[in-house]
């Protein structure tokens, strides 16, 4: 048996990691933003994983860190909220409002707290 690198590319624009806004208008007051955490790899799928980007009211140094890293979008502080990620149908993901690739190693850090508590 081979087992090859899985490509499921299908010639998409990378998502990973772009910000958009919160498609749940009942939910957007709490959380106005999503990011996508997938892998490009993936991007063949119908769904995409998500993270809520929180309003908070708490100050920045109240906020543990590596769980829950404050990004600036659009001028606010808002709380990364990796516990409550979700899979999202990417037709839903229409306009890109920023990326935050810059910021990658601090979301894949707060996914690893979650998954293996790291």
């Amino acid at each position: 048996m081979v087992f090859g690198a899985m490509t499921c590319v299908s010639g998409n624009a990378p998502m990973q990691f772009d910000v958009f806004e919160n498609p749940s208008p009942r939910m957007r007051d709490v959380y106005p933003y999503v990011v996508d955490v997938q892998s490009d790899l993936l991007s063949a799928l119908a769904t995409r994983m998500v993270v809520p980007l929180a309003v908070t009211a708490l100050v920045t140094q109240d906020l543990p860190r590596q769980l829950c890293p404050v990004i600036t979008v659009n001028d606010r502080p808002l709380m990364l909220v990796p516990f409550e990620a979700a899979p999202l149908d990417k037709r839903l993901l229409r306009a890109e409002v920023i990326s935050i690739r810059d910021r990658s190693h601090e979301i894949i850090a707060a996914m690893d707290a979650v998954l293996s508590g790291i």
